[in-house]
């Protein structure tokens, strides 16, 4: 019988059990739309009965419906290949793995789940440690149709002539799958060292550092959706974050949790962390590197005791026939006594107005032949309404934007700044916030974050205004109003943010478990050691739970493209630092030396789309993106362009690369950006350089 013939076979049968599990899933889904409509027809019997009654009634209504449309939705989220395993083990059961369980009407097991602990072999087992699995199978399907499959066997020994094995094994065949729009999930290809950091205990802090390629990013993501199969009740009540490195990498990862059924996940880019406040730029690497240090969280506490602007610098008051006059050193005492107190500014207006009456007080008091009672004159001053006036437009309730843009005063700046910054550091900072129209930078978010804890929310008003610049914004994506209440975060290209960065995320993950994915050799923040101080107290300090896992294989990129990628960080990179890259495909990377390096980079990514099916990736320093954006723009919804940075957690079937020493020169960090981008691409990587001389 031939290998077609066999295959072809083989097919048939999994075919066959994949429909038996699909007519399953149909009787389910009948079975809870019925659930459903029973819930409505205990509402609607509802309304006659008595008030306890009705309440027990309406109650069960609500939980019977909350748990069918549950169920509705996991049946809808999983219908997509949803059996695409097999294991046949040396007792002779065959168990078939799948997105979710499924039981026939006898409690018979028709898929049993990936993540429960039953199924773990078909991740763990490996031909030194089989776990008792002759043959591993992975099954590809394309709606309810099997079309392929591909088999791993693990013991050679057992296997009985009427087991067939057919193809040359899953994961090889997986990684040269064109790539497209959104990341894949990994659940027919998670490998033995993924799978122990996806399956680790939820305490504390999970740790998993590798080099690109090394399916950092996906374990995370699936870790996500184990944590939350395991123990739902804790991780789904408080819910998860997910915080990654821009909107291009969170867009990009955002179908892989509802591709396993985990629709209430969060996903926020760094530059979108903050309700109501997004970035539209990124700064020049020099500026964000003063806007991320700790340094910056001095430079606020002291701007936020500065008065506004126009608040004014005299207080004249008549009382009972007499002038009490408060000048700019007098209200600059009574400000400075009010910031020292226990109250955020935005919370003190009281404390403000007490603290004046007091200085009042002592002033009358100072004045000869005036008599008068402290407890008259507060009594009266504090009942006038030109007191009050006066109050509201010295002890202004000021928002977090408004501080941050008026930092962009270099006059005010300096004030604020002290020795903390030199003054080509006050000048940047200023330069940078100078234009509004120009929106918040991406570190902007971080600093106005921290803001608006130093600042504290107002109090309440009977009536809230249209625009309240402290309240987060309904975006109806099921973001919530809390910010430190997360049961779960995962930090992706943990090793990119700044210390502000990590106060930001820290908020968010006060009483959180935490999965922190990164890489030091890819790191863009130029001060690791202070970043890694900051991200302990995210942590909660040093004293926290922690386990690391470290990921070695590179199944992202060809051997001779890697090859490359790692020349480039030879110097700034340990070998065991760097992972392995598993496959050859004999295609070396192109280097292309010209003078017009745009309109080349253009032409070299059209030849590309004839060559791989998925997506082609332009990748140049910042100053290029625009003018290249323009230049593809109308070529083929497949090319990307990105800058270094935006290319991170990102994958492309072809990539070239723009001017490689301009990518050097805008980092902080070196040869690092540069390394991330030649390591994109999981076919073909092509280099276009102006120097001869490169690499």
């Amino acid at each position: 019988m031939s290998e077609t013939s066999v295959r072809e076979a083989e097919i048939a049968v999994e075919q066959k059990h994949v429909d038996i599990v699909y007519a399953r899933v149909a009787e389910m889904r009948d079975e809870a739309v019925a659930m459903r409509t029973r819930g409505d027809e205990l509402a609607h019997g509802a309304r006659n009965e008595a008030v306890f009654e009705q309440a027990a009634m309406l109650f069960e209504r609500d939980v019977m419906v909350r748990h069918a449309t549950q169920i509705l939705r996991t049946l809808d989220a999983e219908h997509e290949g949803l059996v695409f395993g097999r294991l046949d083990s040396t007792d002779g059961e065959t168990m078939y793995v799948g997105r979710l369980g499924v039981r026939d009407g006898d409690f018979e097991n028709l898929v049993t789940d990936w993540r429960a602990p039953a199924a773990a072999p078909f991740y763990q087992a490996t031909a030194e440690m089989p776990m008792q699995v002759i043959r591993r199978r992975v099954i590809r399907s394309t709606g309810h149709a099997v079309v392929d499959i591909d088999d791993d066997l693990l013991m050679p020994e057992s296997r009985l002539e009427t087991m067939p094995v057919v193809g040359e094994g899953a994961l090889m065949a997986s990684l040269t799958r064109a790539r497209g729009e959104n990341m894949r999930d990994i659940v027919a290809t998670i490998q033995k060292e993924q799978d122990e950091a996806i399956r680790a205990p939820w305490q504390g802090v999970t740790e998993i550092t590798g080099g690109p390629g090394t399916g950092k990013t996906a374990v995370a993501l699936h870790r996500v959706a184990y944590l939350l199969y395991r123990d739902r009740r804790r991780m789904g009540g408080s819910g998860v974050l997910v915080v990654g490195p821009s909107p291009a990498f969170t867009s990009y990862i955002s179908r892989v949790l509802p591709s396993m059924g985990e629709d209430n996940v969060e996903l926020r880019s760094l530059s979108d962390l903050l309700d109501g406040s997004a970035a539209a730029r990124v700064d020049p690497a020099p500026v964000a590197a003063v806007k991320g240090s700790l340094r910056m969280r001095r430079v606020l506490k002291r701007a936020i005791r500065e008065a506004p602007a126009d608040a004014p610098t005299e207080l004249r008051i008549v009382y009972r026939g007499e002038v009490i006059k408060l000048d700019a050193r007098d209200l600059a005492a009574v400000r400075s006594t009010v910031h020292n107190g226990r109250r955020p500014p935005n919370q003190s207006r009281v404390d403000a107005a007490e603290a004046l009456l007091e200085a009042l007080w002592r002033k009358a008091d100072s004045y000869e032949d005036f008599p008068v009672k402290r407890a008259d004159l507060v009594h009266e001053l504090g009942e006038r309404i030109d007191f009050h006036r006066f109050v509201v437009m010295w002890w202004q309730l000021v928002t977090p934007a408004e501080v941050l843009r008026g930092l962009s005063d270099r006059r005010r700046l300096a004030r604020a700044a002290g020795r903390v910054l030199s003054r080509s550091e006050v000048d940047m900072v200023a330069d940078s916030l100078a234009d509004p129209s120009a929106g918040w930078s991406v570190a902007d978010i971080a600093l106005l974050d921290e803001l608006r804890v130093l600042l504290g929310r107002p109090p309440k008003r009977r009536r809230r205004p249209e625009h309240d610049p402290f309240a987060p914004v309904h975006t109806g994506t099921g973001r919530r109003a809390d910010y430190d209440e997360y049961s779960h975060v995962v930090v992706d290209e943990a090793q990119d943010l700044s210390p502000m960065q990590w106060r930001m995320v820290g908020r968010r993950g006060k009483y959180a478990s935490w999965t922190v994915v990164g890489d030091p050799v890819q790191s863009s923040w130029p001060d690791p050691a202070e970043a890694r101080q900051a991200m302990d107290a995210a942590f909660g300090g040093p004293r926290t739970q922690r386990r690391r896992f470290g990921l070695r294989t590179n199944y992202r990129n060809s051997a001779e493209i890697f090859a490359l990628a790692g020349r480039v960080v030879r110097d700034v990179a340990t070998a065991e630092q760097l992972p392995i890259a598993v496959r050859s495909t004999g295609m070396e990377p192109v280097i292309r030396v010209c003078a017009d390096v745009n309109a080349v980079a253009v032409g070299e990514a059209v030849a590309l789309l004839g060559v791989v099916d998925g997506t082609v990736g332009i990748i140049s320093a910042t100053s290029r993106v625009g003018g290249l954006r323009g230049a593809v723009e109308g070529l083929d919804v497949r090319v990307r362009v990105v800058d270094g940075l935006e290319s991170k957690g990102l994958e492309y079937d072809a990539v070239v690369l723009v001017e490689p020493d301009e990518l050097i020169r805008e980092s902080t960090t070196g040869p690092r950006t540069l390394y991330v981008a030649l390591t994109r691409a999981t076919q073909r990587l092509t280099v276009v350089t102006s120097n001869g001389e490169w690499p």
